[in-house]
């Protein structure tokens, strides 16, 4: 391919191809996670919000770089979930400003415009830290630069530069992140970053069929840990089309169709017989699981719904059955009991989401556009929410405040404050003073093997996330996650609480969470509540108040 000069549609077939390299290995990249529990998911994050880039460059039909630039720049930013993807819009808000006026870009031209995607990155964060994707990303912009010195006018010799240089500053994160070191993995957003330059690289080299058929090499970390890991987990598509059939064959094999169909999706479900099986599965690509059905035998009451209108009827349902009030409360929560424990609270909108299913910076506007007020709280629940639903704040054409809630406990307690006789900004202050009363327990099992605070963690083992900080991982599997909740409970101080409340998960039974209250009440004999949330991942979230 001709790489000296280069218009909009280059631009897009680059990124295009790096969003399909990207694509390939997102399982690992959500993989590459320091805790070792159910939440990472920067790869996926990073997917979505590329595909939301590339779907609004493909509806501009206009050929020059700065237009093409602005289009991905704007897709990126709307499509944009966890921090990782917000770095990532920020990312191309910045190489939109450095390709600003150009019909056609060269390699000079393209090493300024990651020059300033790097500045817009870290100025996008209030605190950088460096070991992360802003590093890989600043390491990638200078060696562009210096590539340019020999050769300012070849696009292909800039990138290649560029590409090689993020990937040996990726395996460089491990030593300028001491967390990353211990864990014995590379910085995951970083990972990410390199694969969508390493794609582009290959599009522009003009290989394909590389990107069709071959998956991107990841860097590991130069770790003892590290060649014990295996890095594989699922891709969480949150959206996308959800696919129902009824497929009538002969000498079906369950297991064989449900191993191959989790390739193709997730939440794959597959019951019935040789003869009749029922079939569910979420999925972007409907046409790949129906033709592979189709090969099996006949389909039958096939149903399939696109989750993003869902999500759409979803929202304006709550909107239509809520009155005009002053000040609008729009929170997120996954699982059906805490949709009704921050209904009873006086939630205005919920969006779902959560652990590994953070919603997008077009979904949060979308709630906070349809509450019936001018005047909005957001509680975003989650470490991974709060800079999407900060993007929100300058979006709206309302008045938005984001109280930065990291746990569901957290945002029970801003809730609680809140008063209507108060105006935006005092229950904003009131709001943002509650949540520092609470303390928050998240129990689960290890996802993986690990090794993080001095702490050996073996997959399956019961761990618990004290104050979204300290790990606890519970000395045998038997008696487990007693164990985990009462060590947990003694490092939280639990005799200075006036209240315990427990909310447990859809893998929990009432039973288990009975008996675990009642042991607490005899033991520090104080008062303990138990609230069905049916969150998924987490089997216990605890608050101490």
């Amino acid at each position: 391919m001709k790489t000296s000069l280069v218009d909009g549609q280059t631009l897009k077939g680059m990124f295009t191809s790096g969003t399909v390299w990207l694509e390939k290995n997102a399982p690992e990249i959500n993989a590459i996670n320091v805790f070792p529990v159910p939440d990472g998911d920067t790869g996926t994050n990073m997917l979505l919000t590329m595909h939301s880039a590339i779907e609004e460059a493909k509806q501009n039909t206009d050929s020059t770089a700065s237009s093409i630039a602005k289009s991905m720049a704007h897709g990126a930013l709307m499509g944009a979930r966890g921090n990782s993807g917000v770095i990532l819009s920020q990312f191309w808000r910045g190489l939109a400003r450095g390709l600003e006026g150009k019909n056609s870009f060269n390699g000079r031209d393209f090493a300024l415009a990651l020059a300033e995607a790097s500045q817009a990155a870290y100025e996008g964060i209030v605190h950088p830290v460096e070991g992360t994707m802003l590093t890989v990303l600043r390491d990638a912009a200078r060696a562009a630069e210096e590539a340019t010195k020999t050769n300012s006018e070849n696009l292909l010799s800039v990138v290649e530069t560029a590409t090689e240089e993020a990937k040996d500053s990726v395996a460089r994160t491990p030593d300028l992140l001491p967390v990353l070191r211990e864990a014995g993995v590379v910085d995951a957003g970083g990972q990410g970053l390199y694969v969508l330059l390493d794609g582009a690289l290959h599009f522009l080299k003009g290989e394909a069929d590389k990107i069709q058929y071959q998956k991107p090499q990841l860097v590991m970390a130069n770790l003892p840990l590290a060649s014990k890991m295996t890095l594989t987990t699922e891709v969480e598509l949150p959206y996308g089309y959800c696919i129902e059939f009824l497929l009538e064959g002969q000498k079906l094999n369950l297991s064989n169709v449900g191993k191959k169909l989790r390739k193709k999706g997730q939440s794959v479900i597959v019951a019935g017989n040789s003869s009749m099986l029922k079939v569910h599965i979420h999925s972007f690509k409907p046409s790949e699981v129906l033709d592979y059905a189709t090969r099996l035998g006949t389909l039958h009451q096939i149903k399939i719904d696109n989750m993003d209108d869902q999500y759409a009827e979803f929202i304006k349902a709550q909107k239509e059955r809520t009155p005009k009030i002053g000040t609008a409360i729009v929170t997120v929560a996954s699982g059906d009991g805490l949709f009704e424990v921050f209904n009873s609270l006086g939630a205005t909108i919920i969006v779902p989401g959560g652990q590994t299913m953070n919603p997008s910076v077009r979904e949060l506007l979308q709630a906070v556009q349809s509450a019936p007020s001018d005047n909005i709280i957001l509680l975003p629940n989650n470490k991974n929410i709060i800079l999407t639903a900060s993007q929100v704040e300058s979006l709206a054409p309302k008045r938005v405040r984001v109280i930065p809630t990291r746990t569901i406990p957290q945002g029970i307690a801003a809730l609680l404050a809140f008063n209507y006789e108060m105006d935006l900004e005092e229950n904003t202050r009131t709001m943002e003073q509650a949540i520092s009363t609470v303390q928050t327990i998240e129990i689960t099992k290890a996802v993986r093997g690990t090794q993080i605070n001095g702490q050996k963690i073996k997959k399956g083992q019961f761990i618990a996330i004290l104050n979204d900080e300290i790990l606890i991982a519970s000395s045998n599997n038997t008696n487990g996650i007693s164990d985990v909740i009462f060590e947990s409970l003694t490092k939280a101080d639990i005799e200075k609480a006036e209240m315990v409340t427990i909310y447990y998960g859809a893998e929990t039974q009432a039973a288990e969470a009975e008996h675990i209250a009642q042991e607490i009440r005899n033991k520090y004999q104080t008062e303990v509540e138990i609230i069905r949330g049916n969150q998924p991942h987490y089997n216990y979230i605890i608050s101490l108040e």
